[in-house]
């Protein structure tokens, strides 16, 4: 029997769907139920085929945890040893690699000294940075937003310098990115299973959160709908997540990709809405049961991004 278990927290309503989901396919020989941990023994787990993690970027136990599971056959969706080394200014470098439209965007080193450290350990740095240069390159209204986070936490929109200064020294230790503002006129959020299945939805983030996916929109262009899933795609397949979303922000008729590393995106029924719910519970099924027959017991099965694959030829 392969087991499929789904690790979450806070979520009330996806992780139920999903288990009940996978259940109701009546696959022979699998299962999916909630992940349960009475203890973590080094190289030894294996109880699982295929975990859909939801949680570990906020619980470092379970992080260790899943890279654990991993190296004894479970594949880990989405892969924890990316994960951990992912942020959200390389993936813009990633991204303009591989041709996606992107905000001009500069990260900037924390407002105050990290931990144990002093003046002495910045001597690397120039005193004082290009800070007209970044201006120059940005410009103004810009967002400044942790380099690595996520759920729209610390994020400021910034009038110009002197806002600048102000709300930069607010954010302490964190390591900041300056991005160009999109001034746009349509705003997508686009789900990703398994590099290959994706749902465009028409999304307004400047409504509250509860209010954001747009039921019932205006017609979308369908040569700006097909470029948002190419440019989804590379993404996805350039990361190695399959499961994730990512925003555009369209300019010009231009697609602008906002951000795109969110391996546990929001599904919870009461914001993503039932239409979008039942898209996301299905295919989540359909991927994790395609993910079980494919694991191999004891081997690594987890995905690689072409960006780790290609460098490792």
């Amino acid at each position: 029997m392969k087991k499929i278990g789904i690790l979450f927290g806070m979520e009330d309503t996806f992780p139920q769907a999903f288990i009940d989901r996978v259940n109701s396919k009546n696959e022979k020989g699998i299962i999916a139920e909630a992940v349960a941990i009475d203890k973590v023994v080094q190289n030894k787990d294996g109880e699982y085929a295929v975990i859909i993690d939801r949680i570990s970027q906020d619980v470092p136990f379970y992080r260790a945890y899943l890279k654990n599971a991993a190296l004894t056959g479970t594949n880990v969706i989405n892969n924890p040893f990316w994960w951990s080394a992912d942020d959200k200014f390389f993936n813009n470098a990633l991204a303009d690699t591989l041709g996606v439209p992107l905000p001009n965007t500069v990260i900037l080193p924390s407002a105050e000294h990290p931990t144990d450290t002093t003046g002495k350990s910045f001597r690397n740095l120039k005193y004082p940075m290009d800070w007209q240069g970044i201006f120059d390159y940005i410009g103004f209204p810009a967002y400044m937003k942790p380099y690595a986070g996520g759920g729209w936490k610390n994020v400021y929109r910034l009038e110009n310098v002197e806002e600048f200064w102000k709300k930069h020294q607010e954010t302490g230790q964190l390591v900041m990115m300056l991005q160009e503002e999109i001034v746009f006129t349509e705003y997508f959020r686009v789900y990703c299973l398994g590099c290959k299945a994706v749902r465009i939805m028409q999304y307004e983030p400047r409504n509250p959160h509860h209010l954001r996916y747009v039921i019932d929109g205006p017609p979308t262009d369908k040569k700006l709908l097909a470029t948002i899933k190419d440019y989804t795609l590379r993404l996805c397949k350039g990361l190695g997540y399959d499961f994730n979303t990512v925003e555009f922000a369209v300019r010009d008729g231009i697609p602008y990709a906002i951000d795109f590393g969110n391996p546990a995106p929001d599904a919870e029924l009461t914001s993503v809405g039932a239409e979008n719910f039942e898209w996301v519970v299905e295919e989540a099924a359909k991927m994790a049961i395609a993910a079980a027959k494919k694991q191999k017991p004891g081997k690594i099965n987890l995905t690689w991004g072409t960006f780790i694959k290609d460098a490792a030829k």
